[in-house]
């Protein structure tokens, strides 16, 4: 594992070609799209491009309910690195927070995790097994 805090972070968006345009336009950037996630069909993710392996990199999302969910309005959200994320994942409600997306596949690309911690701030737990 590296020494990363964050390894990954996420910009949700409500047209995520607009978003993508929009990133283009100021950054520079090029996008990647994501393959279609299996039993997802409401989830579109497109990955920054990053030329100079920069250590972390994300994402534009685009997913239903995501910006305008019950419990939290999602906007941007950082993932912490994990041997395996139900691990942590199992500590968060004891500790204050709440699970709004349980481990879930991506496939190759490994499992995340998505929470609300003690402040209902939104945060992804991420990792390969």
């Amino acid at each position: 594992m590296n020494n990363n805090v964050i390894c990954w972070f996420e910009i949700y968006a409500d047209d995520i070609e607009r978003a993508k345009q929009f990133y283009s336009d100021v950054l520079g950037t090029q996008f990647n799209d994501a393959p279609a996630v299996e039993g997802s069909d409401d989830f579109k993710m497109s990955f920054f491009s990053s030329p100079d392996n920069q250590g972390v990199s994300g994402a534009l999302i685009q997913m239903e309910g995501a910006r305008n969910g019950n419990n939290a309005n999602t906007s941007t959200i950082v993932y912490f690195p994990c041997e395996d994320c139900s691990i942590e994942e199992a500590r968060v409600e004891k500790a204050g927070g709440k699970v709004i997306k349980p481990k879930m596949s991506l496939g190759e690309y490994g499992f995340c995790s998505i929470c609300l911690d003690s402040e209902c701030n939104s945060f992804g737990l991420y990792s390969m097994k």
